[in-house]
This record gives structure tokens, C-alpha cells and sequence, in this order.
């Protein structure tokens, strides 16, 4: 198991980050994963599989903002609405006939013909919910979200998508397992685990649940550093932060953490040897572990012997024209990693715009300072980094069959507390927007419809559950397919999702 690169930071109860990864990593043990995976014979799932779409997304690259972007100042701009509802930005044109977005996204603007938006998010939880946004949790509370490893947690999407893979069960056809290809893994996410550079504890959501550990993402880390001073989260935050979602150096670079690299006074001989050593180990244990070791210690063998992987996170084999396209930015950067890693055989790859150095309103979740925050630093990086990737996977011809998904926990509120300086937008879920390209998904097309406040649904509600149907879908995976938690009750993977055909092309 891959275990993260950084501080020994301590839990309430006074376990390490790093204690609280080899702990999740025994949840395999005694625990037969290849029991877990049943079929539901749902006439409702033999439906959407029989769709032309099914399978047509041979990748995915899941965009993450964290925080929640404001939909007033995304893709839902009400230009007839009073000055406290839309906001100092306007709404501009864009290529997709009667589609406005935000005046600040001009970028994103000229490249929505390839993409469908979605105006109709909703559900009934307006707090930091990742897990609630990225699995089958059919309810959120705070203390779940705090419980990285809990087991009642459902699997992260990428987490499924490895399982099911692991199992050859995505494709009828496929006769062996693909959880990594030629020296890469199936999944990985990036620029660092969720929230582990920040002042509090790695939240939920991006975990594999009660799968168990052997099928969390593979997690980059970033080595480098910040040279910009973005605008403060809070009026009164005593501490300023080079944040390289701000700007980075061109020297930085994507690594795996520390305990999955080569060591170099070890060779490829004495690690092959170590391997045999533990092989014979493994024999002893096997009747206990149903091969639950074994999947886990390939991986590693895997990425630790081969240069593919380490080449594939290597951005400056890219024209440095191309990187400034997507940006100088660590979100930027990872887009384009992002990019490489589908390239070179990854099936599905997370990338999360992440909270630095302070939690409290952090990345995009702008209760203060909301205007100098979106103008000067969230906004021209996101129109960047977002409508670069899409040319560059739709120039390469990859974009048919990579699905790109950019969502959030929520959205915000439709009236601008003015209150704090800067101003703020507050959570706010029962409305919100998401945009979405690739794999089998629209060109050009508008999903939904909010109230003239963008507060309320008033068309075609979508709930995160359909959105991870949809993705199951169009990945080749029957969105009503059963997994068995450790409690052997039957969980459909998408829980009560189910596949908007209206998203699809």
C-alpha cells in the first residue's frame, strides 16, 4: 500500500495520518473482495446498458473543485437580476446559441460547444459533503465526513471503477483484470491527498470505503513551491500563503510519495529477491488472506520497477507553450498531468483543486472576500487550465473517449452577503451548476433550468447520484450493479442514481 508523503499530524485520539492509512489497509485481511461483487437483474439496468452510449468512455478525468464555486459567477448568470443576486460580473456570449456564462471565463466561452452544462444540481445537504458528492452515500453527516476510513462509507466513483475493473466485470468480453496497465495504475489522483495540506485532518470521500484500501487512488504528490500571494480567505487571516494554486515555479513537478519510490541503494536484482522473500511469506498467510495481500504488493512491485508511470507525471517533456496554455498554476499543471496519465494508460484520474495552508474558507469556498477571490485567482485559473485540456484531448482525438467531469460539493448563495470585505457567497445546495465533456456526453447542449435567483430548480432536477450513474454508464459499468459492504447488505453502486440520457450524445 502507498502510504502519504508529509507532516505527522495527530487525530483527536492520537493517531497519525499515516497510522490511519496502514490501519485502513488491513480492512482486506479476512475479507474476501472477490465475494463483494453481485449483479442486480434489474430490468431497469438492462435498459440503460442497452443504450448506444454504454462503454463509449474509455477513461475518465474527475475535475474537483473543492469549496464549491458560486453558480451566479460560473455557468448560471442572472444579468436581469437585482445587483445583490448577480453580482459585479456580468454574464457573457458564448459559442452554444442562448448560453451565457460569466464575463471572466472568456476561454471557457469559446469551447462550451464541446460540452454539456448542467444548471440543475441539487440535493438537501449545503455542507462540505465530498463523500456525498463522489459515491452512493445516501446521506451525509458531518461526523462521516471527518472518518476517512469509517467502513460505512460507499466507495469513492474511482474506487468502483478500479473494483470493477479488477474483477474484468466492466466489459463481458473482457477475460482478465485491468486494475494497471504496462506499469501504471488504474487510478490516481492528484496534486496530494484531499485537504493534507491544510490545517486539518484529511476529510472523506476520495477512499475506496468498505472496499477497502487496496483500491483508493494512487496519490501523487506535488514537489515545489507557491510564488504568488493569493487575496486573503478571511479579512483578519494573520498568516499569508504562497499558494501554488496561485502560480508555481516552473521546476515544479509531480512525484509518487516517498515509500513508493525505488530506493537507490537498492537494485532491481535485490528487490526481485526481497519479492521472492515475501512470496514465500505470502504462501503461509494465503488460507487467511484470500490473496488479499497480493494485489496490493503487485501494484507496488509495479510502479517501484517501472519508469512508465514516472514519465507519464513528467510535465516538462510537454512544449513549455503548451504548459502556459494550461496555465503556470498547480491546478493548471495537474489538468495537464491529468492529461498524460489517461495517455498512458490510466482509466481514471482525479484531480482536485485543494485548500492550502488554511482550511477555513478555503479553495472555492468564498464566504469572504468573494469578488477580489474569483477576479484575481480562482476565475482566470480555471479559465486557464478547464478549456485547455478540453483542446488538447479533443485535438489529440482522445476526447470521444475520455469523460470529463468537473463538479463541487454545492453551490452558493443567490444573495451576496455584503457584510464581510470582499463579500461572500454562502453554501447553498439547492441549486447549483456543473459542466461536462467527453465520452459519450453532449456537445453544446444546456441541461436544466433555475428560477431568475438561480436559488431554485425549476427544470429537470439532477441529483449527484444521477451524475455518478451517468459516469458508471458511460464508462461500461451497469449503474444498478450490487456490491456487498462487510455487512453483506446489498449496495447499488450509484445508490438511487439513474442515467440522464439528457446528457448524453
Amino acid at each position: 500500500m502507498l502510504t502519504l508523503q508529509g507532516s505527522r499530524r495527530e487525530l483527536c485520539d492520537r493517531i497519525t495520518r499515516r497510522d490511519l492509512l496502514s490501519i485502513g489497509g488491513l480492512s482486506a485481511f479476512g475479507f474476501g473482495q472477490a465475494d463483494l461483487l453481485a449483479t442486480q437483474g434489474s430490468d431497469r439496468g438492462h435498459a440503460s446498458s442497452a443504450l448506444s452510449s454504454f462503454g463509449r468512455a474509455k477513461a475518465c478525468i474527475l475535475i474537483f473543485l473543492y469549496g464549491s464555486p458560486p453558480q451566479h459567477e460560473t455557468f448560471d448568470p442572472k444579468p436581469e437580476a437585482p445587483a445583490e443576486i448577480q453580482g459585479e460580473m456580468k454574464a457573457c456570449s458564448t459559442k452554444v446559441p442562448d448560453l451565457m456564462i460569466c464575463e471572466r471565463l472568456p476561454r471557457t466561452a469559446d469551447i462550451v460547444d464541446r460540452t454539456t452544462v448542467v444548471r440543475s444540481l441539487t440535493h438537501p445537504y449545503p455542507l462540505h459533503g465530498v463523500a456525498y458528492a463522489v459515491s452512493g452515500l445516501p446521506t451525509y453527516t458531518p461526523d462521516l465526513e471527518t472518518r476517512p476510513r469509517d467502513v460505512r462509507h460507499w466507495p469513492f466513483i474511482g474506487s468502483i471503477v478500479d473494483y470493477v475493473d479488477s474483477q474484468g466485470r466492466a466489459d463481458p468480453g473482457r477475460t482478465a483484470p485491468i486494475r494497471s496497465q504496462g506499469g501504471v495504475p488504474n487510478q490516481m489522483a492528484l496534486p496530494w491527498m484531499l485537504n493534507s495540506k491544510t490545517d486539518l485532518l484529511v476529510n472523506a470521500g476520495p477512499f475506496a470505503g468498505f472496499l477497502g484500501a487496496n483500491h483508493d487512488p494512487v496519490w501523487t504528490d506535488f514537489v515545489g513551491q507557491g510564488i504568488r500571494k493569493v487575496p486573503k480567505y478571511t479579512d483578519g487571516q494573520p498568516q499569508e500563503f504562497l499558494d501554488p494554486f496561485g502560480g508555481i515555479a516552473n521546476d515544479g513537478e509531480f512525484r509518487m510519495a516517498q515509500d513508493s519510490v525505488l530506493p537507490s541503494d537498492i537494485s532491481i536484482e535485490r528487490l526481485g529477491l526481497r519479492r521472492s522473500l515475501l512470496e514465500q511469506l505470502n504462501a503461509q498467510v494465503r488460507r487467511l488472506d484470500r490473496g488479499g495481500f497480493d494485489a496490493p504488493r503487485e501494484q507496488a512491485f509495479s510502479l517501484l520497477t517501472s519508469r512508465k508511470l514516472s514519465e507519464s507525471l513528467d510535465i516538462h517533456r510537454e512544449p513549455r507553450s503548451l504548459r502556459e496554455d494550461y496555465g503556470m498554476t498547480l491546478f493548471g499543471q495537474s489538468c495537464l498531468a491529468a492529461r498524460r496519465l489517461v495517455e498512458s494508460g490510466v482509466r481514471f484520474v482525479t484531480v482536485f483543486w485543494d485548500g492550502f495552508g488554511q482550511f477555513a474558507n478555503c479553495a472555492w469556498d468564498t464566504h469572504n472576500n468573494h469578488f477580489p477571490r474569483l477576479k484575481e485567482y480562482l476565475l482566470p485559473g480555471f479559465d486557464a487550465a478547464y478549456p485547455a485540456l478540453i483542446r488538447d484531448l479533443d485535438q489529440r482525438g482522445m476526447l470521444d473517449e475520455t469523460l470529463v467531469l468537473c463538479i463541487s460539493e454545492h453551490g452558493r448563495t443567490p444573495q451576496i452577503d455584503s457584510k464581510p470585505k470582499g463579500a461572500g457567497r454562502h453554501h447553498w445546495s439547492r441549486a447549483y451548476s456543473a459542466i461536462f465533456a467527453g465520452g459519450g456526453i453532449a456537445r453544446g447542449r444546456v441541461v436544466g433550468r433555475t428560477d431568475r435567483l438561480a436559488g431554485d430548480v425549476v427544470d429537470l432536477p439532477i441529483s449527484p447520484k444521477d451524475i455518478l450513474a451517468t459516469s458508471f454508464h458511460l464508462l461500461g459499468i451497469d449503474p444498478h450493479l450490487i456490491v456487498r459492504d462487510q455487512q453483506n447488505r446489498p449496495i447499488s453502486i450509484a445508490g438511487d442514481g439513474r442515467v440522464r440520457e439528457e446528457l448524453i450524445g
